[in-house]
Formats: structure tokens, sequence, C-alpha cells
């Protein structure tokens, strides 16, 4: 199952890593956030080497419905609340910089990626939340209003409109700006141990290393397993389908997508937590609403992405952790990974140069906000109550295997146990089984 993207486009392979080598800043992951994070540091000066476990954009960038906006479904009202004004603007003027960003980058080099300015659209028949919405937007300086009774399949009573949006094919535009960086394919970044990362084809040195791996892959520190979730979505391409201009999401859990490309309509929904459902169904289920939408439309491919959740509903874009004052983080984009990519890009390259960005701490990996956690039970704000400070009780021996600073897995009667060290050699563990395999799913 190929997206309409990598049928569309070809990306030349790169060769693996083959040996020792040293690199001033190593970014791991060349997906969307990878290539554009390289791509500003080095055009900034900087020497960047990334690594791939396979294949460039192989990953979540090929599966996107591409979509550039600031628009995040229904988020103003919620993050105002969770977070504060001042802090949601902050993370709305980010995306909306975003935007901007790639519409000059694209116009100044050229970049022949089917790029065109939309407007977005949150639809519902929940008319007072719309309302409300498109109000709380529009305090967040988007071009927001409210239209009722849109021309929308499968009709709604009224939708956020927000202008000076965009949409693009996402691979078109990674294969030129990727073209000038050093990117190793096929070369997956084992371990990383402060400044050496230990890869297929070799060891790597790096005075600074960005993950932009989609996932966090080292658990201590940092606890991103315990901080995210994960959600799988569903996108058909259709033919002989057609719906009016714009990108349209629907409102709250269980709403549908719209987004147009050429003569092909991409819908999308039936999302739900990784591991909750069989894809199997999920693709039946949207192929009969997009019977029903668009009685005489065909499918001509279909494909599904994997997006990490946060519990605040903002990414983890930043410093790894305070104790490894060298390793950054892009990760946590929701369904929103184009923009959260570009804002990615600004705010690592700001950071690595020492530079004071405006909207850093509304991406802080550090943050931790009871209040804005309040009554997700099944995200971060459960998944620590499941970590405590206590020794684990396994033989010393077995302790004695870990390097301070460092995690891993052990086994405890018989069980895999995730444990980590910290620096004055205190073991800490997850204290439930059930919870560590959930996390580690999740």
């Amino acid at each position: 199952m190929k997206s309409i993207w990598s049928e569309t486009c070809d990306i030349p392979q790169r060769e693996p890593l083959r040996g020792d080598m040293e690199t001033e800043i190593a970014v791991i992951g060349a997906g969307m956030a990878g290539v554009l994070i390289a791509f500003a540091l080095q055009r900034a000066g900087r020497q960047v080497a990334v690594f791939e476990a396979k294949r460039i954009a192989s990953g979540q960038t090929r599966n996107t419905t591409a979509k550039i906006t600031a628009q995040h479904g229904l988020f103003a009202d919620r993050l105002i609340k969770t977070l504060g004004e001042e802090r949601a603007k902050k993370y709305a003027e980010a995306n909306l910089a975003a935007i901007d960003v790639y519409r000059t980058l694209i116009a100044k080099e050229n970049i022949a990626c089917d790029f065109s300015d939309e407007s977005a659209f949150v639809y519902g028949d929940d008319e007072s939340l719309l309302e409300n919405e498109a109000k709380a937007q529009a305090a967040l300086g988007l071009k927001a209003s409210l239209v009722r009774n849109p021309d929308v399949p499968g009709r709604a009573k009224a939708a956020v409109r927000a202008d000076g949006q965009a949409q693009f094919h996402p691979l078109k535009f990674l294969k030129a700006i990727s073209e000038p960086l050093m990117i190793y394919e096929n070369t997956p970044v084992i371990t990383v141990d402060g400044e050496e990362l230990q890869t297929g084809g070799g060891r790597v040195r790096a005075k600074k290393v960005v993950f932009a791996c989609h996932y966090p892959f080292i658990n201590f520190p940092g606890m991103y397993f315990a901080r995210m979730h994960q959600e799988r979505s569903y996108v058909l391409a259709l033919e002989n389908a057609s719906i009016p201009g714009g990108m349209w999401i629907g409102a709250g859990d269980g709403g549908y997508s719209f987004r147009g490309y050429g003569d092909i309509v991409l819908f999308g929904g039936e999302g739900h937590r990784t591991g909750e459902n069989s894809a199997g169904g999920k693709y039946d289920a949207l192929r009969r609403k997009a019977r029903e939408f668009f009685p005489n439309s065909r499918v001509k491919t279909c494909w599904s992405a994997q997006d990490c959740i946060t519990a605040d509903g903002v990414p983890y874009i930043g410093r790894y952790s305070d104790s490894t004052p060298n390793w950054y983080v892009a990760t946590g984009f929701q369904k929103w990974g184009m923009t959260s990519s570009m804002v990615s890009a600004i705010l690592l390259r700001d950071m690595i140069f020492g530079r004071e960005n405006p909207y850093a701490d509304a991406f802080d990996p550090g943050r931790f906000d009871l209040k804005a956690v309040t009554g997700t039970v099944s995200e971060g704000a459960q998944a620590v109550k499941g970590l405590t400070r206590t020794l684990l009780k396994i033989p010393k021996e077995k302790a004695d295997e870990l390097p301070r600073g460092h995690g891993g897995v052990v086994f405890l009667n018989g069980e895999k146990v995730g444990a980590y060290k910290d620096e004055k050699g205190e073991v800490l563990r997850s204290c439930c089984r059930n919870q560590a395999r959930q996390l580690s799913y999740a």
C-alpha cells in the first residue's frame, strides 16, 4: 500500500555508512523533521550528517496528508484553557511562522512541489463549540471565522475557516532540499552514549545529537515513552470524487478529513490508539464511508500513518533532557507533522546557535504541567504514576550491569523489567509489568 506521494515521486538512494566518522552534528532520522533540521543547520554553516535506518522519508513523512497548517483541529480553545493564552499564542505563532518559512523557501529555491495556498476548515454539528473555537483561533492570531452550513461531504452545521494555510507534495519538496545534505541511508543508530553513536555501519563521534526519528528510542533520561502514546489513522486516495476547495477535518473523535491533490481526493479517518483495532477493519469502514460520501468514487491507493501524541497536545522540541545538554529532540507532532517539522528546524537551529527564540518555552520537552494533562489517564500522566523512585529488588550483579546514567531491560523473576540507574547509582524501575508493557506499546 503506497501513498500517493510514494507513487508520484522517487528520491535517489544514498549509500549507507561504512566505517567510523566524525561530524559536528548528527541528526537521527531522515523524515521531514530530520531533513529540515539538517538543512537549516547546514545553511547556517554547521557540519551535519543525517543517519536513516531505512530510506529518506520512509516513515511517517511519506504517509502524511501534507497539510501545512496552524489550524490543528479543535486546538485553540483547549490550549488557552490548559496552557494559558500566552503559551497557546506562542504555539500558534510558531506554526504560522513555519507556514511563512515554507512559502518563502519554496519560492526562493524554485522548488516544484505542488505548493498551493489554501484555507483550512474544522467542521461539525456543534455550532456553539465551533463558534467558541473560531474566536479562540482568532485570539491566537489565525485569520479565523465561522462558516455556517458549509458544503462538505456528509454535511455539517458549521465550520471554522482559517485562511492563509497551505498544502504541498512532501516528497517532491524533500527531494529538493535533501540533495545537498550528507545523508546515510540503511544506517540505523543502535545506541547513543554521550557524543558517540553506534550505527549499523560504524561509530560516529558528534558534538551534538538531534533525535528526529519519530519516537525517541533512548528511554532514560527523557522518559518520552511515559509521556506519549501513538495513534494510527487511515487514508484513501479517491478517483472520481470531488470536494469544495480547502483542507477539511472533522471536529472531535470520529471525524473525517478531506483535501484535494489534482483530480484525487485524499479521504482520511477511522483513527484509533495503536494496537486497539485491526487495520483491515478500519480500511473497510473507511471504504464504506467513502461510498456513502462519494458514490461513484474508486480507490486508487490507500495507506496509514502512526502519530505520537503528547499529553498536553504540544510537541516536544528542544533539549532531550537536563542531563544531556548536547542532545536535542523533536517528537510528538500529533497529526500535524509538516508544520511541526518546520517549527523544529527553526527552534533547534536557534537553540544550537545559542539564540533566543520567543516560542521555545512553549515546546520545552522538560515541561510537565498537571493542569494540561488532567483527565488523560491513558496517556503520560497515568504512565508517570507507574514510575517509582525506589530501588529495584533485583540481584546486585544485575543492577551492577547497568552503567550510571543508562537504562536497559533486566530480568526479574523471569520477567522483563525496564530499569534505569541514575548518576548516584540508584536503580529505578516501572512498578508494574502490565503498565510497562502498555507504555512501550502506547
